[in-house]
């Protein structure tokens, strides 16, 4: 193996080193709360957010 290649694999596991670490300090700044959130409650407030849009929106047809 030349030393070229033996470079080339230690910058790309080094730069995946720093994208990992990169990635979590990232990720630790994150807000949890929309991860904490019940996806069924969150698809009920969804639907009920369509129909309130499409009672609105035939209110105002009929008008």
């Amino acid at each position: 193996m030349q030393n070229w290649h033996v470079i080339l694999i230690i910058v790309f596991v080094l730069a995946v080193i720093w994208s990992n670490i990169a990635l979590l300090k990232y990720s630790a700044k994150m807000d949890m709360k929309s991860f904490n959130q019940d996806p069924i409650e969150k698809a009920k407030r969804s639907l009920a957010e369509k129909a309130k849009q499409q009672d609105s929106k035939s209110d105002d047809q009929e008008s």
